[in-house]
């Protein structure tokens, strides 16, 4: 009977932080993935469990029983299994509030979806002081047997946080992943009700595998999102991935969706965006500067390859190192992106890590993985920003996507003045029509008067493709003075959550939101 209990207890914890785990992704790709949400959905599920410790224990008071026990992980395995049903209306409503920016709709579902487990987690709670009571015999031990209890729940635990990152979102989906480990807790304590008490007594809840099975097969069917013009879904380690269809434009959008990542078109290369900026950045070096001298070229956050297509289309005799640490996106780039592209070399690693470890120079190198909240603050500090000046060539130069607000530039303030320390010229043009700015640091020193000579004596040339000249001239339009300046980042202080909080928070509650509707 004990080695029940303990069994128990070990998948009870394995699946209160695999259901965790998968409340983050559930969330995630409906309202985002930045700490604020990580923190609301960690915080929550403390104070279920909170609640659970305290239930238990008095219920382990009242009921000593095996029986009592067993029952309880019943009732919390089937409820962790209805979360998806329950939650897929109301979290299809928040995708439409997110498109359409109704704060009021989407605060108040993740609020609903958040309450939905209450049940299983304060559930799960009780399991641990339960099963000390249970197991305990003699006061005398009673301080090992709460010790051996609790670590064999941190040890479930412990797996349940790997499990369903790793294996079964990217093997399921998200929606499944419920499904499984409801189904796998559910088994064990049947089997264990059966075994210390009664089998007679697990015939009354063996209609719930066949709920089970039936929501599996049945009861997520159809797109996680209802969003128009979608061709392609799917959950990877990283992120959930969507691939929108519109006329002949391909879009790559990604968790909840705000912004576009990547975008195709079979015979259009301008995109009016963030990426044929990047072209632009050789250009900044004294005039004359060739298009068939630009060979070599490295994209942190490669996405779905726009960059790299445009790339190859403006400079002839380009290799390319692509940096994505999502596989998925690169399968997904390859198959609706038309990422096949002679030139490019794929490395699927984080993009630090992938810089640090290449021992190539490069002319361009494009640092794409800002856009707040979610900006990875390792590649915001001043030892990032080194590292990429080492890999340059003596007339190379770093281009960086970043998000802003509209009035709030504190984030641009920041990275500038932080570039600044590493290289001796930092240019600052904003893409109209967008909330991004598009930063060029320099290892030689450059004025923008260099750009216009350049352009000049592009505009030309009947060879250069318009593409190149129509990035130039957006460029040439939207520079902006150099800022005042800000904090410098370093890896042993990169605050970058306090900006984009504060940033997206005094956006949200200005009134400017709905302006843009």
């Amino acid at each position: 009977m004990r080695k029940w209990l303990y069994l128990a207890v070990f998948v009870s914890g394995m699946t209160t932080l695999a259901a965790e785990m998968s409340a983050s992704r559930l969330l995630g790709n409906y309202f985002g993935t930045s700490n604020l949400t990580w923190a609301s959905i960690i915080g929550l599920i403390l104070i279920y469990l909170t609640a659970g410790y305290f239930i238990g224990g008095r219920w382990a008071d009242r009921s000593p029983h095996y029986s009592t026990f067993f029952q309880i992980l019943i009732w919390a395995a089937f409820s962790i299994g209805l979360i998806p049903l329950a939650s897929r209306p109301i979290l299809r409503l928040a995708a439409n509030a997110f498109d359409n920016l109704d704060l009021g709709v989407l605060f108040g579902s993740f609020s609903v979806v958040m309450i939905l487990f209450i049940i299983p987690i304060t559930l799960l709670g009780t399991a641990s002081p339960f099963a000390i009571r249970l197991a305990l015999r003699d006061s005398r031990t009673a301080g090992s047997i709460a010790g051996r209890i609790y670590a064999i729940s941190t040890l479930g635990s412990f797996l349940g946080t790997f499990l369903p990152v790793l294996i079964l979102i990217p093997l399921v989906g998200t929606y499944r992943t419920f499904l499984t480990i409801s189904a796998f807790l559910l088994l064990i304590s049947l089997l264990g009700l059966g075994v210390t008490c009664s089998w007679r007594r697990t015939l009354y809840y063996a209609w719930m595998p066949g709920v089970l099975l039936l929501l599996a097969i049945f009861g997520t069917r159809g797109t996680d999102k209802a969003n128009p013009g979608l061709i392609f879904e799917t959950d990877s380690a990283y992120n959930y991935i969507q691939v929108l269809q519109f006329g002949e434009t391909r879009y790559l959008r990604l968790n909840d969706g705000q912004g576009v990542h990547s975008v195709y078109h079979p015979s259009n290369y301008f995109y009016n965006g963030p990426w044929e900026q990047v072209l632009v950045a050789p250009f900044f070096n004294p005039a004359p500067v060739e298009r068939s001298s630009i060979r070599s070229m490295a994209i942190v956050g490669l996405a779905a390859g726009t960059t790299a297509r445009q790339a190859g289309l403006v400079f002839p005799n380009l290799t390319l190192d692509g940096i994505e640490i999502d596989p998925e996106i690169v399968e997904v780039g390859r198959q609706y992106f038309g990422m096949n592209l002679p030139y490019l070399n794929v490395i699927v690693q984080d993009g630090r890590w992938g810089l640090a470890r290449s021992n190539q120079k490069y002319q361009i190198i494009s640092v794409d993985a800002y856009r707040p909240p979610y900006i990875p603050w390792h590649m915001t500090t001043l030892e990032f920003f080194q590292l990429v000046r080492d890999r340059l060539t003596e007339d190379g130069v770093m281009v960086i996507n970043v998000g802003r607000s509209p009035t709030d530039r504190r984030l641009i303030n920041t990275l500038y003045t932080t570039i600044a320390q590493v290289f001796p010229s930092v240019h600052i043009m904003d893409l109209p029509d967008s909330f991004n700015s598009i930063l060029f640091a320099t290892v030689q020193p450059t004025r923008v008067e260099n750009l216009t000579a350049n352009f000049q004596q592009l505009s030309e040339s009947p060879d250069t493709p318009f593409l190149l000249l129509q990035a130039m001239a957006v460029c040439i339009q939207n520079l902006q003075p150099a800022p005042p300046p800000g904090v410098v980042f370093t890896d042993d202080r990169s605050p970058i959550e306090w900006i984009t909080n504060e940033m997206i928070l005094d956006f949200l509650f200005s009134g400017e939101v709905e302006t843009l509707q």
